[in-house]
């Protein structure tokens, strides 16, 4: 791990801030995943946002520098996961790298091009599974499966926020690679 510089602790600091303020939403609901829960983390009111969606892209790709992963593209299932991918795709590319985002659908496509990665070609390229935050992994592990049956290898999965309700166990026993993520529910003040 290296040590952040300024800016970096900056970033994810009002990041934090945002997510905090716009996105952690206090009353009963029910998640994608079937589970019930006393809060609800709406990652789009920040992915989605002029200031915040900046300072997704650039502390998703300082996260995953400082993790050592090296890849070329990086997004995930539709639709969570598409404005996150470009996030990073815009910091790399401020940044002078080339990593473009991709796009997974839930089903391969049965027409066109019968693609299940829109975007470009992930087939032999190193490749990062991106999430807004995660519940059960099942949305990272269906991305996961797309992009390995086109070819891509993928070298990790990263979210936003972990939930911590065993995605990461999930995802790294059954992906078998590494999951990151930026905050955990406790930075959230959430219990």
């Amino acid at each position: 791990m290296t040590a952040e510089t300024p800016v970096q602790t900056t970033d994810r600091s009002r990041l934090l801030e945002l997510i905090k303020e716009l996105a952690v939403v206090h009353e009963r609901v029910t998640l994608s995943s079937g589970v019930e829960a006393d809060y609800y983390i709406d990652l789009r009111r920040i992915t989605l946002h002029h200031e915040a969606s900046v300072l997704v892209g650039r502390v998703m790709l300082q996260m995953l520098d400082d993790a050592g992963i090296a890849f070329e593209a990086a997004g995930g299932l539709t639709m969570g996961a598409d404005p996150v991918g470009t996030a990073v795709m815009h910091a790399a590319a401020q940044a002078g790298r080339p990593i473009d985002a991709f796009v997974v659908r839930k089903t391969q496509k049965t027409h066109g091009m019968g693609r299940q990665v829109e975007g470009p070609d992930v087939a032999g390229r190193g490749v990062v599974v991106l999430e807004d935050t995660s519940t059960t992994g099942g949305s990272a592990l269906t991305a996961v499966e797309g992009v390995r049956r086109a070819g891509g290898d993928v070298r990790a999965v990263a979210v936003i926020v972990d939930r911590s309700t065993g995605s990461k166990e999930r995802i790294e026993s059954e992906a078998g690679v590494p999951y990151l993520f930026a905050f955990g529910k406790d930075e959230l003040g959430l219990a």
